[in-house]
């Protein structure tokens, strides 16, 4: 299979980029084709500039947007792998969907229907965030969170969710709750 892992966080020693190096390794052990794009180390300009907006009314688009549309185009399953920061996508991140999962690659209107057209796509969402599972549902945000990657952009896109991972308290986390995620992880791609 053919898994693209889109990867966010500035830091190479963080819990994310453990958990991308684990997913990256289980994997590739496991016979699968993978490509990994870490949006920090590409310096992936997030700005959606008007040209980018003009572009994707007419099918045209930057020649860095093709380039991940491409990845997506040739993947099976796609990994999101980011922190929640500020109970949302790091901004790197949300420009990345803005440029990227553009008007006329990822969705399209027709008759004034939203139709997602990245459609029989798989896709795994890998993220952490500090406070407590209890804290999110407390205020809400659990239900946010999943109304807004999830409905907001994966499956207005056409891709099936196979899992989205919310890993809590992840800034005091032990090595006994990494081992777990990872073994959580890895049974999205069984």
């Amino acid at each position: 299979m053919k898994h693209l892992i889109i990867y966010c966080h500035p830091n190479t020693k963080s819990l994310n980029s453990t958990l991308k190096d684990y997913v990256v390794e289980y994997l590739q052990e496991n016979n699968n084709e993978v490509y990994v794009r870490d949006l920090y180390a590409l310096n992936f300009n997030p700005v959606l500039s008007f040209d980018d907006l003009a572009g994707q009314l007419q099918g045209v688009v930057a020649a860095d947007v093709k380039q991940e549309q491409d990845f997506i185009t040739w993947a099976d399953c796609i990994t999101i792998i980011h922190p929640i920061w500020w109970t949302g996508l790091p901004a790197i991140m949300k420009g990345y969907i803005d440029r990227v999962f553009s008007y006329g690659f990822a969705y399209r209107y027709d008759a004034g229907v939203q139709k997602g057209l990245l459609t029989g796509k798989k896709v795994v969402i890998i993220n952490t965030h500090g406070k407590s599972h209890r804290e999110y549902q407390s205020l809400g945000m659990d239900k946010a969170l999943s109304l807004t990657s999830d409905t907001g952009i994966y499956t207005y896109s056409g891709l099936e969710i196979i899992k989205h991972f919310f890993f809590d308290q992840a800034d005091k986390v032990t090595t006994e709750r990494v081992a777990m995620w990872k073994q959580e992880t890895k049974k999205a791609f069984l």
